[in-house]
């Protein structure tokens, strides 16, 4: 509730009049509005993230968002005929306003005006996980505690997981026709990491192994930690150390961009017995 004073206002005449006797007329004793509440002013009332500019309203000026108003022929608060017509005004006063993240609820504090919450939330590390699964078409979104639970499900159960800073996986049967993929799920530090290894056919005929390490987390927490990936073999070492990739960097883009452990199939027989491929992991933090 708002708190109201009252105070006496008199005329003032010049030449002749009759002076009005006092009136009360209310004063406001606390005019500051927050950002948060003009904010909610820009609440749609379908999905209920926020109307930016530009803004459009219905007949009777109620406002929904884009995205909302795509889906829409009529206006969801008073089922009047959506219209074209803009409201400058309330885009005057969305400009003044620091508009939270659409994933605050999920932990992100950050602010905003309009013009930068688009390309924020599309990089906002809160923002839900894609699945990590490799050359999968899969649709699935989720918070990262789902993560592993997906891949788990993803693969019938398959995935190998394995606890420690230090670890042998054995990816199996690496002779075998075709793309192929194999993951496995790394704990230690409290945290959880995901190592894909993919053959994949560049062109005809032409094949290549493609290794990364993914931290589910975000990019801030993975810069703390290092990955090695070692193939070890008579004479032979084969080494690759770098930073994890965060859960929201798509793996395929560091496989594009040979941002990984990269190796031919005849360098991978160099280091395999009877067609299965042992890789050393080693994850320490920095």
């Amino acid at each position: 509730p708002t708190l109201i004073s009252y105070m006496c206002v008199s005329a003032v005449c010049v030449g002749s009049c009759t002076v009005a006797p006092c009136h009360n007329v209310p004063q406001m004793t606390d005019n500051t509005v927050s950002n948060s509440d003009l904010a909610s002013l820009f609440e749609c009332p379908v999905c209920f993230n926020h109307v930016l500019p530009p803004i459009t309203q219905c007949q009777s000026g109620h406002l929904v968002c884009s995205e909302c108003r795509s889906r829409l022929t009529h206006c969801p608060t008073c089922r009047g005929p959506l219209t074209a017509v803009r409201n400058l005004a309330m885009e005057r006063v969305a400009d003044l306003v620091l508009f939270p993240c659409r994933y605050a609820s999920s932990g992100c504090g950050a602010t905003m005006p309009p013009t930068e919450k688009v390309d924020h939330e599309e990089q906002c590390e809160f923002r839900p996980c894609r699945c990590p699964c490799p050359g999968a078409s899969c649709g699935w979104q989720g918070a990262m505690d789902a993560v592993v639970p997906h891949v788990m499900q993803h693969y019938n159960n398959s995935v190998i997981t394995l606890e420690g800073e230090v670890v042998v996986f054995l990816a199996v049967n690496i002779n075998l026709a075709g793309t192929l993929d194999w993951v496995m799920v790394q704990s230690c530090f409290g945290s959880q990491f995901l190592l894909i290894l993919e053959k994949l056919e560049i062109h005809a005929g032409y094949r290549k192994f493609f290794a990364a390490v993914q931290l589910i987390g975000t990019r801030e927490q993975a810069e703390h930690f290092t990955y090695r990936l070692e193939l070890n073999g008579t004479r032979r070492r084969l080494m690759w150390e770098a930073t994890p990739l965060s859960i929201h960097e798509r793996i395929e883009t560091a496989f594009l961009n040979c941002d990984c452990l990269v190796f031919h199939p005849r360098v991978a027989e160099l280091f395999a017995e009877n067609g299965d491929l042992s890789i050393n992991v080693t994850i320490s933090m920095t």
